[in-house]
């Protein structure tokens, strides 16, 4: 008996790094078998006890977990929200983005230590790797309740799977009941509060708390603490257990930086790229707007001005900061116009300018057209403030790792 608990033991901590695929195509099993043995269906074989073993022992020696602590990351984009928990010590163990262009982005900057999974609904829960902590940027979607009311008439539980279904989050969801990870991390418009008169967001939180029983707290954090950008975003941070994780520990800078830290200054100190600048430094005319646009553009902001209505582009200089960059940026880059002196037109933010307006490293890589470009950027996060919500949620995190630890076989045979 004892034999047999070690090597489910081993084999737990060989799937914390891999899939249940990748464990099977090891053991030269299928990931049933594999599946079965972690739910205690059925116990593996001796030969496959000693080769469970082996394989254990190899990836101990050969690639050990660099992090401190593992995480997954799901709708990933072109990973914002993993750039954040890698600063404090995170390892990605898990990834999921349906797009092929973020895809291409993603793997250009995070290399391919792990694969890029594909559309998570049609990914089963229990292949993903055992993690300590959940990141998701899932889209917002409103929630159908029509059935719910029946149910509950009728004496019948529903539970997340009914009032959930067929939202992606929850597919969030479905991960977080089959993998319990100590901690989760989900990012979403600020809208996301009112969206569907409130009644999305309430049905996440019932979930979250009621549901799946964590721990949860909820903030709004505009990255102009961070970055020269107005930028509302709504976080929602959840812990298996109460550890007094409170969002008061932010630290929130009051003056945050202006354009002039993010624009191309074309004077010469910076070199250029022959890609978003000129060898000389200075930004590629095709980022100019045309005579055409920008006539259209002052033609439209005055007749909506006549109106009454607030509609029109948002001119910036280096001393400002400017409106929230969207993944339209690409059509016309109206939200965000850098002025370049009277009787001149305006331009477009480069491609390399919104990189660092939203906090990614200046030596990211940008593999992709610049309309892909700007619709990459308009949806990622800002990556300061995720590494600054990740910064204090560290010592929690890690306080539920030390104590799995001295336990380890606790979560293993829990039931």
């Amino acid at each position: 008996m004892g034999d047999h608990k070690e090597t489910l033991m081993l084999l737990a901590d060989l799937r914390k790094r891999k899939t249940q695929k990748e464990v099977a195509a090891l053991l030269g099993v299928d990931t049933k078998t594999v599946s079965r043995w972690e739910h205690g269906t059925v116990q593996p074989s001796a030969i496959a006890s000693i080769a469970i073993k082996n394989i254990a022992s190899k990836e101990s020696n050969a690639s050990p977990c660099d992090g401190e602590f593992t995480f997954i990351d799901l709708f990933a984009g072109v990973g914002g929200i993993r750039m954040g928990f890698q600063r404090h010590g995170g390892k990605c163990v898990f990834t999921s983005e349906w797009n092929t262009w973020s895809q291409k982005t993603y793997a250009a900057n995070f290399g391919d230590d792990h694969e890029i999974n594909g559309d998570i609904t049609k990914i089963d829960a229990y292949e993903i790797p055992d993690h300590d902590v959940l990141l998701a940027g899932f889209p917002c979607q409103p929630f159908s309740i029509a059935g719910v009311s029946k149910k509950n008439a009728l004496g019948r539980p529903h539970g997340f799977e009914c009032t959930t279904q067929g939202t992606l989050f929850f597919d969030v969801a479905r991960i977080i009941a089959a993998k319990q990870p100590k901690a989760f991390l989900l990012e979403n418009v600020k809208n996301l509060v009112s969206h569907d008169k409130g009644n999305t967001f309430k049905v996440i939180m019932e979930t979250l708390r009621d549901e799946l029983g964590y721990t949860v707290e909820a903030r709004v954090i505009d990255a102009k603490h961070f970055v020269p950008q107005h930028r509302e975003r709504i976080i929602i941070v959840g812990f298996r257990k109460n550890t007094g994780f409170s969002f008061d520990s932010l630290r929130l800078p009051e003056e945050g930086p202006k354009l002039e830290t993010i624009l191309h200054p074309q004077d010469g100190t910076e070199e250029g790229d022959g890609v978003f600048t000129t060898k000389e430094g200075k930004v590629q005319p095709k980022y100019v707007l045309t005579d055409k646009l920008w006539a259209y553009l002052q033609n439209y902001a005055a007749k909506h001005k006549a109106a009454g209505n607030g509609f029109g582009f948002g001119l910036v200089n280096k001393n400002m900061i400017s409106r929230t960059l969207s993944a339209r940026y690409y059509k016309d880059g109206s939200e965000i116009l850098v002025d370049r002196g009277p009787g001149k037109n305006p331009r477009r933010l480069t491609p390399r300018e919104c990189a660092r307006l939203m906090g990614f490293p200046e030596d990211w890589k940008i593999p992709v057209s610049d309309t892909q470009a700007y619709r990459q950027f308009g949806n990622a996060v800002a990556v300061p403030v995720i590494a600054e919500v990740a910064r204090i949620m560290k010592p929690h995190i890690m306080a539920l790792v030390e104590e799995e630890q001295e336990t380890p076989q606790a979560r293993l045979f829990a039931a």
